[in-house]
């Protein structure tokens, strides 16, 4: 009957320790998603920010359109304003491109560590059952 109870724990342990290595990367991934959801948004809404305040800063100049000079400066304005509008998309989709590179890379990081962490499981499970069979056959 002892015999039975330690079995039991040992297979329940067993199963206890295959579930928690299964399901580490995948927390591990989660957590990493819910960080990288939070900086894309932070950044987006900076981003977001950085335009509106272009936009609404165009629209206060064109209400101080009233003769010809101030059409022309108001066109200079709009000239130096979609320039340093292009270079900011430039600059926030290659931010966007690395931060996206940063978490591919993170993902094969942990995927890696999960596949060498099952080789390594499945080399020492090999290795106890060779043991274990090498037992009997001694004995023999």
């Amino acid at each position: 009957m002892m015999q039975d109870k330690t079995m039991q724990d040992k297979v329940m342990n067993a199963f206890s320790e295959q579930t928690k290595n299964m399901y580490n990367p995948m927390r591990k991934i989660n957590a990493l998603l819910v960080e990288n959801m939070e900086k894309m948004t932070d950044f987006q809404l900076e981003a977001l920010k950085a335009y509106s305040h272009m936009g609404l800063t165009q629209m206060k100049q064109a209400t101080e359109v009233k003769d010809a000079d101030s059409v022309r400066d108001y066109s200079t304005a709009q000239a130096e304003m979609m320039s340093t509008l292009s270079k900011k998309v430039l600059e926030d989709a290659k931010t966007m491109a690395d931060m996206s590179m940063e978490f591919k890379a993170e993902i094969e990081k942990i995927m890696e560590e999960s596949r060498a962490q099952a080789f390594n499981k499945a080399a020492e499970g090999k290795a106890t059952k060779s043991a274990a069979d090498a037992k009997p056959a001694a004995s023999k």
